[in-house]
Parts: C-alpha cells; structure tokens; sequence
C-alpha cells in the first residue's frame, strides 16, 4: 500500500519540484496539493495522507498553525514533515 502524501507550499516552483521527487520514489501516492495554510487543511480533511510535507512560512496560516490545528482536528493526525526553503 503506497505512502499518501499531501504537499503544502505557496511556491509553486518549490511545490512542483518537490512533488517531482516524490513521484520518482514509487511507493507514494501525492493524493493532493495546497498553495496556503487552508487549502492545506481541506485538503487533508478530505484526503486523509498518512504524510504532509509542510512549509514553515506561508502567508496568513502558517505551517506551524496547520499542524497545531491538524493535531486538534484529528483523532490520528498525519505525519508531518517541515519544509522549508
């Protein structure tokens, strides 16, 4: 079963070429991506990823807000990898 990962960045360039490197991995399945800290939370809502690759730095809700929030939404929360440029 493969690693459902989400990836959160709101630089699409920084996003893009992670997601790239991902795919090239084989056992991942990118099942979404968010430009900001709210998509990135309906996005998980929706998507429940084992994995969320998360920026640190993002325009109005930041990383560090999503994965509190994310702590508080779910009952098991994903992992969370930081991502920073």
């Amino acid at each position: 079963m493969p690693l459902r990962v989400v990836v959160v960045d709101d630089e699409p360039l920084a996003r893009d070429e992670l997601c790239f490197q991902l795919e090239q991995l084989g056992d991942v399945e990118l099942v979404a991506q968010a430009g900001n800290g709210l998509e990135a939370l309906s996005a998980v809502d929706r998507c429940l990823p084992d994995l969320v690759f998360l920026d640190i730095q993002m325009p109005g809700l930041g990383g560090f807000e999503v994965a509190r929030q994310l702590l508080e939404r779910h009952a098991q929360p994903p992992a969370v990898v930081f991502v920073t440029a």
